[in-house]
């Protein structure tokens, strides 16, 4: 594979290496800066990337993952092949930096890092996750990969379909397009988002509002998100009250700002849902990162 960037490059060791679609899924590890751990992530390199640079698409997944559920489970490679897209799948949180009470919970800390980054002191040094995928990381790809560093997108799922609004919520006109499957869409308001904003952000409401996609659309002002949100009937955790999508959706509207909001009969919170779906999201990521 040809390397095209001129950037100092940064140490990554590859893990794993499997051909596939004609490109090839690979996991890597690195020395985060932002996190102060190892990290690793899962890349998918087109065919085409043998030949120039190709626009990057990065996947956040939710509570309990790895880069391995999005490499292993979602169906995404044989797409983004034939687009010619690389796939961008980090770790959910830091691993084993030794915070007290950082594997007690499924769905705070270890697995769980809410793609924020903490204030409350016991763990402000290492979960850093939202720098590490909307700075360090991007970084990372471009430094050791053909990619055109001004043509990126980002969706995610779960509490990484919260991760991915709030980055391209955030940094108006960084990312290209954005969607989510089932994403966290008000978290100051979901039983998730409550517990794990309060222990990372010390309960601060000010800070809490910058990392709720529902809060940030309304002062959004900037280019359009061209944003896709698919969110499955069936899904106990939108049942019970953990995702709120029409929340986004109303505050969408209040502000003006384009939402395809598709609400799907039967399907639920699983990888069997993206699955389904993936191919008509990369293809809306496509539109974008092509032109």
């Amino acid at each position: 594979m040809f390397i095209f960037s001129t950037s100092k490059m940064t140490a990554i060791t590859q893990v794993s290496s499997n051909k596939m679609f004609g490109g090839f899924q690979k996991v890597y590890s690195h020395e985060s800066t932002e996190c102060k751990c190892t990290m690793k992530f899962g890349v998918y390199i087109p065919p085409q990337a043998e030949v120039k640079k190709c626009p990057v698409l990065y996947w956040l997944s939710g509570l309990t993952c790895t880069e391995q559920n999005f490499v292993s489970k979602a169906g995404a490679q044989r797409v983004a092949a034939e687009k010619g897209i690389i796939l961008v799948a980090p770790d959910t949180s830091p691993r084993g930096v030794n915070i007290e009470g950082e594997d007690d919970s499924w769905d705070f800390g270890s697995g769980a890092g809410f793609y924020v980054d903490a204030t409350e002191e016991k763990w402000k040094t290492n979960y850093r996750m939202y720098s590490y995928v909307t700075k360090e990381l991007p970084d990372v790809i471009n430094a050791n990969f053909s990619s055109l560093p001004d043509k990126m997108s980002i969706f995610g799922h779960s509490m990484g379909g919260h991760g991915a609004l709030i980055c391209a919520l955030k940094n108006p006109g960084k990312f290209q397009s954005v969607s989510a499957f089932a994403p966290i869409s008000n978290p100051i308001k979901a039983p998730w988002g409550i517990k794990a904003f309060t222990g990372f952000l010390r309960g601060d409401q000010s800070k809490l509002q910058e990392y709720d996609a529902t809060e940030l659309v309304k002062k959004y002002i900037g280019p359009a998100l061209n944003m896709l949100v698919d969110q499955g009937k069936a899904d106990n955790s939108y049942v019970e009250g953990q995702l709120l999508p029409d929340n986004l959706s109303a505050e969408c509207a209040s502000n003006n700002v384009p939402i395809n909001l598709r609400m799907h009969e039967g399907y639920d919170h699983s990888y069997y849902f993206i699955a389904t779906f993936i191919e008509e999201h990369i293809n809306h990521h496509a539109k974008f990162l092509l032109q």
